[in-house]
């Protein structure tokens, strides 16, 4: 059983340190987990961290998904000899969409999310008797190696609710969670007064100075023991905005000092993996801006990719400081070796990783219209949540009276970016937070905006919305009776009307054996692509990232298919298939 006081943490009687890495089990392939969980072993880990999003797995009321996932990744660390630590939320940040918030649910309650509202809380309660029952029976407590579980996240860093904290920590427990329980903040005296909870274990998330952040905690909490729930050793990246790395000589001493001042420590990340899918989060600035330049936008979405400079890469392969934190792991085990009569007597090796495909261009030589659904119509456009999606792309259609002069068009609330159509003709790229270039329509016209979205804020003060979240007006008068028509990002593509012109491209290529790739589409603005009907992750030609990981699971011996969805102002006619990532 775990226990811990000021001078550290003790197991079975035993001192211990954890030394864990963050791994999140969405971000990776089910069948990637032995390979990279086991080059955390090899690192000299003898922990696993992971999130668990809520809305992968409630993506609409009562709609359950996906829960055999996250028991069966616990279940794959055990069987590399991994400890593991669990965050179930509801909240969990993670540059995630929504922070993991299903966005059904935070259209519903608003600003009254992550606080005491009855509403919210049911929602979470209703998540919370469906999730832990496979966590509970896999604590160290009952012979599993689930060592801890997280009580929200960085709640400092948003609000002072102590009955929400409260209730979720009574819920963990009335739950059967038996292992301690923890919250993590950053190592501000205001964020560890507004994120805790007197008998619950106080953590801190830093990238440096770890003697301060342990101090500024032990001022706080002077019965916890030291712990860096999250060592952001790497950085993730925004579309439009400079690639972050760290210097791995750097991550590597703040590591060693970490240690030796008697912490124990959570490598955020250790592998990071890739955002698939509609995964990615953004962020918001303040103030708001009025700029006609999108890089200059308060709303920043993340990339697709998610390395985050971690040790292991974003294919898992090892990097420098890989090979450095594994040499400071070692000296630390030299130094105790108390340590070891917790890890099992395998030796750890580094897994062979899936060979890289040779580089190869495929044509795109179908073209189809998007796959729109059956046209329904609003009084008001509707923002995404109330058609029932998530993320997706949606048409919305207005009628311009005949009776009205040219005035100008303002389109309210756009969340995140469309193309603006005037009797089925391109006329503007628009996007959120830019103000871009005034717009004049006349009257008796039709207008068409093709609305996409990227990911929900997932760090800070309120809630984000998509769609055309406000209104569409001529001049200051409102266009009422709205037709829309939706592509869910969140489903599987509709068949395609090949043959047909669109924006939406396909191409195929044959494999004789499968491995892992990199997926660039030349000439392309931006958009979305799918492998073999996996949606993949968006492409931006903004950068910084510019090819999209496309992992050995995703493809078949025999013929594979590519679909793009170019939104941009192109008509790409291919995709390559590269042997190394670039992400600026």
């Amino acid at each position: 059983m775990l226990t811990y006081d000021s001078t550290g943490f003790r197991f079975d009687g035993g001192p211990l340190r954890i030394l864990s890495g963050a791994m999140h089990y969405f971000r990776t392939r089910p069948e990637q987990w032995p390979a990279r969980l086991a080059a955390l072993r090899a690192m000299g880990l003898n922990t696993v961290e992971t999130y668990v999003p809520w809305n992968l797995h409630e993506p609409r009321p009562g709609e359950f998904r996906r829960l055999d996932e996250l028991p069966a990744f616990l279940d794959e660390a055990a069987r590399q000899g991994l400890w593991a630590i669990v965050r179930p939320g509801p909240y969990i940040c993670a540059e995630w969409d929504n922070g993991g918030l299903p966005g059904w649910l935070t259209a519903r309650v608003g600003r009254r999310a992550r606080t005491s509202d009855p509403e919210y809380l049911a929602a979470v309660d209703g998540f919370f008797d469906r999730l832990l029952p496979s966590v509970v029976e896999r604590q160290t407590t009952r012979g599993g190696n689930v060592l801890m579980v997280q009580v929200e996240n960085e709640y400092g860093s948003y609000g002072s609710d102590r009955v929400y904290l409260r209730h979720l920590a009574d819920g963990l427990l009335r739950r059967g969670v038996d292992v301690p329980l923890f919250t993590s903040d950053g190592p501000e005296d205001h964020m560890l007064t507004g994120g805790t909870l007197p008998g619950v274990l106080a953590t801190v998330n830093f990238g440096s100075e770890p003697e301060a952040a342990f101090e500024t905690l032990r001022r706080h909490r002077p019965d916890d023991a030291p712990f860096c729930m999250e060592y952001w050793n790497g950085w993730f990246d925004h579309w439009g905005k400079p690639h972050h790395a760290r210097d791995a000589a750097d991550a590597a001493d703040t590591l060693r000092r970490m240690l030796a001042a008697g912490g124990s420590v959570n490598l955020y990340m250790a592998h990071g993996g890739s955002n698939f899918g509609t995964g990615a989060g953004a962020n918001h600035a303040d103030p708001p801006f009025n700029s006609t330049d999108w890089t200059e936008s308060p709303y920043q979405p993340v990339t697709t990719s998610y390395d985050y400079d971690a040790p292991l890469d974003e294919r898992g392969a090892v990097t420098l400081k890989y090979e450095l934190f594994r040499a400071v792991l070692a000296e630390f085990a030299a130094e105790h070796p108390e340590q070891a009569r917790y890890l099992d007597d395998r030796t750890p090796a580094l897994p062979e990783l899936p060979p890289v495909l040779a580089a190869r261009s495929v044509a795109l030589t179908g073209s189809a219209p998007i796959p729109f659904g059956p046209e329904t119509t609003h009084p008001v456009p509707p923002a995404f949540e109330e058609l029932g999606i998530e993320h997706g792309v949606v048409r919305y259609v207005f009628e311009v009276p005949r009776d009205r002069p040219e005035l100008p068009l303002t389109v309210e609330g756009l969340h995140d970016r469309a193309v603006l159509l005037v009797d089925g003709k391109r006329v503007a790229d628009l996007a959120r937070g830019v103000a871009g270039e005034p717009l004049t329509v006349p009257g008796g016209v039709t207008l068409e905006l093709l609305v996409d979205s990227l990911g929900r804020v997932n760090y800070g003060p309120g809630t984000d919305r998509k769609g055309i979240t406000g209104g569409v007006r001529h001049e200051r008068q409102y266009l009422h009776g709205c037709r829309t028509a939706v592509l869910d990002l969140g489903a599987e593509l509709p068949p395609l009307d090949l043959g047909t012109e669109g924006p939406v491209l396909r191409g195929e290529f044959t494999l004789s054996e499968t491995g892992d790739t990199f997926l660039a589409v030349p000439g392309g603005r931006r958009g979305r692509i799918w492998v073999n009907g996996f949606l993949l992750g968006s492409y931006d030609e903004r950068g910084p990232q510019v090819t999209l990981f496309c992992p050995q699971p995703l493809l078949r011996a025999g013929v594979n298919e590519l679909v793009v969805l170019e939104l941009g102002d192109a008509r790409p006619v291919s995709v390559e298939l590269r042997e190394a990532p670039e992400l600026g």
